[in-house]
């Protein structure tokens, strides 16, 4: 499975970005994906989570209630729509494909199967 995160860009403090990770393979809708991201100076961890299906996510706490994760299985998609976003949203988001059940993502995403190349967020204050 090859993936390719695209959507990111520079945004203001309060607006919105919607990330999208594309992927090659027809093996892709077998994998629950992950949205992973890292920020200067630190560790890459844990954003969010679907299910292959796309009926189970899970989402860390920082990013609750602003981000939301979609799946579309035909277009071999995933989505994340970031609202209300914040200075500390800066970061490059990856997107990442794996066997994970909700909850069941390393927060580092230590033993991940597949990453997709980063794309970088900016919010400016």
């Amino acid at each position: 499975v090859q993936l390719q995160a695209s959507g990111g860009g520079l945004v203001q403090a309060g607006g919105s970005l919607k990330l999208s990770c594309a992927a090659s393979g027809r093996t892709f809708s077998r994998y629950d994906v992950g949205w992973f991201r890292q920020a200067p100076g630190k560790e890459r961890e844990f954003v969010v989570s679907i299910s292959r299906t796309g009926g189970s996510t899970y989402y860390a706490d920082p990013v609750k209630g602003r981000f939301t994760i979609s799946r579309d299985i035909a277009k071999n998609t995933v989505y994340l729509q970031m609202n209300s976003l914040e200075t500390e949203d800066t970061a490059v988001y990856y997107c990442a494909a794996d066997n994970r059940p909700p909850g069941g993502w390393s927060r580092y995403g230590y033993g991940v199967e597949y990453w997709g190349k980063g794309t970088q967020v900016t919010v400016s204050s």
